[in-house]
């Protein structure tokens, strides 16, 4: 899966421009006997703004760490998101937990019509103009695995037309 993200200059392999935003920071307490332990945790998503997005978690005593955490986590789990223009190809619905999210496609000019993690994500992933509905949960972990999966159940259509040996122009109108 990430080995398509890399592409081949000369000899050596070049990343492409990853682009990475945190979307939240959490602070923990642990009460020990000598006092309270402080942990942060990160919740950080990538992307090249052109398909490709993932989100990872970090922990760690401080806050920078824990953000250069979550960015090596998401890069780990990076996906392809199929793209139709500035769009995305269908309406589909997300699930995790408590967190539900519908992404609807919408018309050139529109914008990114959504707030918080689906926001980022929508932004990194180079989706220009989408309508967004935020069901149930509204924890920012929640709704970002929610987007994710969303984005993971998109279809293109060049993948679906030679699933089903028809014509791209008749599967999708």
């Amino acid at each position: 899966m990430g080995e398509e993200i890399f592409k081949k200059e000369g000899d050596e392999e070049v990343e492409d421009e990853f682009k990475d935003q945190v979307i939240s920071i959490r602070r923990t307490m642990k009460v020990v006997k000598g006092g309270k332990n402080l942990s942060f945790s990160a919740l950080v998503a990538v992307g090249n703004e052109n398909g490709w997005v993932g989100i990872g978690k970090g922990k760690a005593r401080e806050v920078p760490p824990a953000i250069k955490k979550g960015a090596k986590d998401a890069k780990k789990n990076i996906i392809e998101v199929p793209l139709r223009d500035t769009t995305i190809p269908h309406l589909i619905k997300g699930v995790h937990c408590g967190g539900e999210v519908i992404l609807r496609p919408a018309s050139k000019g529109t914008g990114i019509i959504a707030g918080g993690a689906v926001r980022i994500i929508m932004e990194l992933a180079g989706v220009k103009d989408v309508l967004t509905k935020s069901v149930g949960s509204n924890n920012p972990l929640s709704v970002a695995n929610a987007t994710i999966d969303a984005l993971k159940k998109l279809k293109s259509p060049e993948k679906l037309s030679k699933l089903r040996d028809k014509d791209k122009d008749l599967i999708w109108q």
